[in-house]
């Protein structure tokens, strides 16, 4: 039995694989960056060292430092969680090799499967079906687009290593092959330090369906599967299991594949094998291909432990001690249904840059299974994801877990930062996803309608005034007394401003506590009772609406001049990150909408473009280099006018 794990992560996972062991009565030893000092995860275990630095190579990244501070502190066990180590086959034979138990898959299995090309050749022979292309060595433009012919066009080009989706491009004719492997490659190049790729015919009206694999090192068995299909940029959205409209004989089929896969490498632990399945008619047992297998455990696996009443970390720790498969193949039973979104800090309207800042307030929506790694107060940094949390509802029907699910995101509340909670919202009611037929290309297609914000009413507009002046408060009763003189009723007067919008309201309180508010001329009177009350939280200066969508209101400061906002052709850093590429140079003329620099933060890179057409002044961006928010890259110098 372990007595106690270092958990070689942080966030929500580590917050998540804490309470497992807690539950166990597995001592637990969290590994911290200066950035995390004061995280949940820190205060979710017993213990913490700390590893110094902000950034995942300072911290999260360092190999020996990790192992060390095992030893050191008597730890005789390590848990990767999910990205960072997780899949780093050195890291899981050092840390066996320092005599600690690794809970994950062997080394072996995890370099098995490290390499799409190495892994789908291994597939193959093991009677995995897979998706036709070419997994060669010859990397040469020629050798490749050879390839891509056979196949015939539209064809995928993958990088053989990492995930995530980079170094992915779709490439529909001839004309445009050698311009999209060349930024494919480099990209994979740049995120896993190998630009080799593959060729695979792309799947039309794809859905990503994956089977949960759990295995000791000689049996294995599968837990159902989950369908992953709402992506955006090959990042999943929504989770939900079982899949929509799965026929028993198509669910047989994938997980009968999937447990050969598991077995071919010796796999132990979680895991999963992900397919890809032609949608565009109803499942067969011969329409999914192999796509990968990640060796950790999964982001979406609670809602396989909702579907089976299990706890996946309890086992990883009980099998990594030497325990035994928990349960044979014909006990395993799925009830009901549940439905995982991925709640993030990041602003949907604006390309879903992510947002980085203080959580001011957050409550979660009741009803829901919340695993999270921050606090209201905590603060989402530019180091790390932005994931906020993930929010899971079961029920004992799909329609029910996707009611609760809505629910509960609508009672959601985060001030302080922008999220993608709307977004979740608006896709959780998309009629194709309401009627279970929907693939990977659904965001895409329908992205300016999922994400469209609604312009605030006049109803909005007093709300927000009302709160701004502490007599909203959704938590107690209206305070129809508050404010008043003895004869004369309170009147105050002020601006708010909704994006680029200003608007001064007109407030009156009246005995009986009545309330009169005028909105540019339209007057809305409410009784002390009678209002039909939308949560509102005035935090940091700006009042937050809550409901569908999130309304967001700059409470103005009347000593202060309101400027008017315009572009002035300074490219800024919206965030703190990384200079990736500077596609421009001084005095060079550009278009509108042209790429300026790219920035990676929060692992995802964001191309800052040209507001109008002018010429390059005052570049100060270079590659490689780190910079803070709000720091001028470059500025744009309008083109004049013409006569």
């Amino acid at each position: 039995m372990i007595q106690k794990l270092l958990i070689a992560n942080r966030g929500e996972i580590a917050c998540r694989i804490a309470r497992s062991a807690r539950e166990m009565g597995i001592a637990t030893l969290a590994i911290a960056s200066e950035a995390d000092e004061e995280a949940l995860h820190v205060q979710s275990c017993d213990e913490v060292v700390y590893l110094g630095g902000h950034s995942p190579a300072e911290s999260y990244l360092r190999r020996d430092a990790i192992i060390d501070a095992a030893r050191a502190r008597g730890a005789d066990a390590v848990h990767p969680g999910y990205g960072f180590l997780s899949e780093d086959p050195d890291f899981a034979q050092a840390v066996q090799e320092a005599g600690l138990i690794w809970v994950g898959p062997p080394a072996s299995a995890i370099r098995a499967m490290g390499l799409k090309d190495a892994a789908k050749a291994l597939m193959q022979k093991a009677g995995v079906p897979i998706v036709p292309g070419y997994h060669g060595e010859g990397q040469s433009l020629q050798v490749l687009q050879q390839a891509a012919a056979e196949i015939g066009y539209p064809i995928l080009i993958k990088a053989v290593a990492g995930g995530g989706g980079k170094g992915m491009r779709r490439v529909d004719r001839l004309e445009d092959f050698a311009a999209h492997l060349a930024s494919a490659q480099s990209e994979a190049q740049g995120a896993f330090g190998n630009a080799r790729v593959l060729i695979e015919k792309f799947i039309a009206n794809p859905r990503h369906i994956e089977i949960q694999v759990f295995g000791d090192g000689q049996k294995a068995l599968h837990l159902y599967e989950r369908d992953c299909s709402l992506q955006r940029r090959h990042q999943k959205v929504i989770e939900e299991a079982p899949a929509p409209h799965m026929p028993n004989a198509v669910r047989d089929a994938m997980g009968r594949a999937a447990v050969r896969a598991a077995e071919a490498i010796g796999y132990a632990s979680a895991g999963t094998v992900e397919f890809i399945v032609d949608g565009s008619s109803p499942l067969q047992e011969d329409s999914f291909y192999f796509m990968e297998m990640n060796t950790r455990l999964q982001v979406e696996h609670p809602v396989t432990e909702e579907i089976l009443g299990i706890d996946l970390v309890a086992w990883q720790l009980e099998v990594a001690a030497g325990g035994l498969l928990p349960l044979k193949q014909e006990q395993v039973q799925a009830q009901g249904h549940s439905i995982e979104a991925r709640l993030y800090a990041e602003d949907s309207a604006q390309g879903f840059l992510p947002s980085i800042g203080q959580l001011h307030h957050l409550t979660f929506g009741p009803g829901l299974r919340v695993e999270t790694g921050v606090a209201q107060g905590g603060q989402v940094t530019p180091y790390y994801d932005p994931m906020i949390a993930k929010l899971i509802a079961t029920g004992p029907d799909r329609a029910s877990a996707l009611r609760q699910l809505l629910r509960g995101l609508r009672l959601t509340q985060i001030a302080g930062l922008k999220t993608n909670r709307d977004f979740l919202i608006a896709l959780l009611q998309h009629e194709d996803f309401v009627a279970g037929i929907f693939d990977t290309g659904l965001i895409a297609r329908d992205m300016e309608a999922l994400t469209r914000a609604s312009e605030p009413a006049p109803e909005d507009w007093a709300r927000a005034a009302l709160c701004a002046m502490g007599l909203l408060d959704t938590g107690r009763d209206w305070p129809g007394d508050a404010g008043f003189t003895l004869f004369t009723p309170l009147r105050q007067s002020l601006t708010l401003r909704h994006q680029d919008q200003l608007q001064t309201v007109q407030v009156s309180l009246r005995p009986g506590g009545q309330a009169v508010v005028d909105v540019a001329g339209e007057i809305l009177a409410w009784g002390a009772r009678d209002i039909a009350q939308r949560p509102a939280v005035l935090a940091a200066g700006k009042v937050y609406l809550f409901d569908g969508q999130t309304l967001v209101f700059d409470v103005m400061d009347p000593l202060k001049r309101i400027a008017t906002v315009q572009s002035d052709g300074a490219i800024t850093a919206p965030m703190p990150g990384l200079v990736k590429q500077v596609f421009v140079r001084a005095g060079q003329e550009v278009a509108a909408g042209d790429p300026i620099v790219v920035l990676e933060a929060m692992k995802m890179q964001h191309t800052l473009c040209a507001d109008f057409a002018g010429r390059v002044e005052n570049l100060t961006a270079r590659q490689d280099q780190q910079v803070d928010a709000g720091v001028i890259l470059a500025v744009i110098e309008a083109a004049p006018e013409e006569a």
